[in-house]
């Protein structure tokens, strides 16, 4: 088990678990973390591929770890519906966490409902409401999170690691599957049986807001639906910057 006494945010720790874990499967280096720092660590969720394998290997270690998700009020229908699949068949509460109802409204009467599209800080500031806001309330007594980032995502995405240094929450942040493939999870989730959002089937395989989202075309990047209309080099919504 790992020494609990001696993980605290020293960055020199997280280049030797970077070390340590090179080689461990993703459910190994969950089980290591939840082990580290029970009560202090989430999954949190976008209900993509990639969360829907993470939510199945954290259930089936410890299903009373934290999993929580961020209701924008602009998601796809279908997101719902893998909500409510996920949490029936493993058995767990998937914390749902809404953007603040003044904060939504006041940017709405001002800048209109659709004001993503008029500029780039529009849109930040969109995401700042409806994603970041709430993040940093369901990140509160946190000391780390896990997220299923991969390298192959985007171009913005290239240099991360398995365990970094959040500066933006001041926590880590693990990212167990940094360097699968978009067959790995595939694959992963036909052999397991894992509920996922039948959109992925359509053409989209990223999927956010339903406003900004839109299916890609053959060839394209896989987050090229996102924020389609902004350039590749722009198209995060603040949760990961570096």
């Amino acid at each position: 088990m790992p020494d609990q006494s001696v993980y605290k945010m020293d960055k020199l720790n997280i280049k030797k678990w970077n070390r340590k874990l090179d080689d461990a499967t993703p459910a190994e280096v969950i089980e290591f973390f939840l082990k580290l720092m029970p009560g202090k660590i989430a999954l949190s969720t976008s209900l993509g591929l990639e969360d829907q394998v993470l939510t199945e290997i954290i259930s089936a270690i410890d299903n009373n770890a934290k999993v929580f998700t961020l209701d924008t009020g602009r998601l796809f229908p279908e997101a719902y519906d893998v909500i409510d699949r996920t949490s029936q068949k493993y058995g767990i509460t998937i914390e749902v966490f809404f953007p603040d109802r003044e904060d939504v409204e006041e940017m709405v009467n001002t800048n209109g409902i659709n004001l993503f599209y008029d500029s780039i800080e529009k849109r930040k500031q969109c995401c700042n409401v409806r994603k970041l806001v709430p993040l940093a309330r369901a990140m509160e007594g946190l000391e780390a999170w896990i997220t299923g980032l991969r390298r192959d995502q985007s171009v913005t995405r290239k240099d991360m690691q398995l365990v970094e240094w959040d500066e933006n929450y001041n926590m880590l942040k693990i990212n167990p599957l940094i360097n699968w493939t978009e067959d790995d999870l595939i694959n992963y989730i036909k052999a397991k049986n894992i509920p996922y959002n039948p959109l992925h089937d359509k053409g989209f395989k990223s999927i956010g807001c339903l406003p900004c989202t839109r299916a890609i075309e053959p060839g394209e990047d896989i987050r090229a639906g996102r924020w389609w209309w902004e350039d590749p080099d722009t198209k995060e919504c603040g949760l990961h910057k570096q």
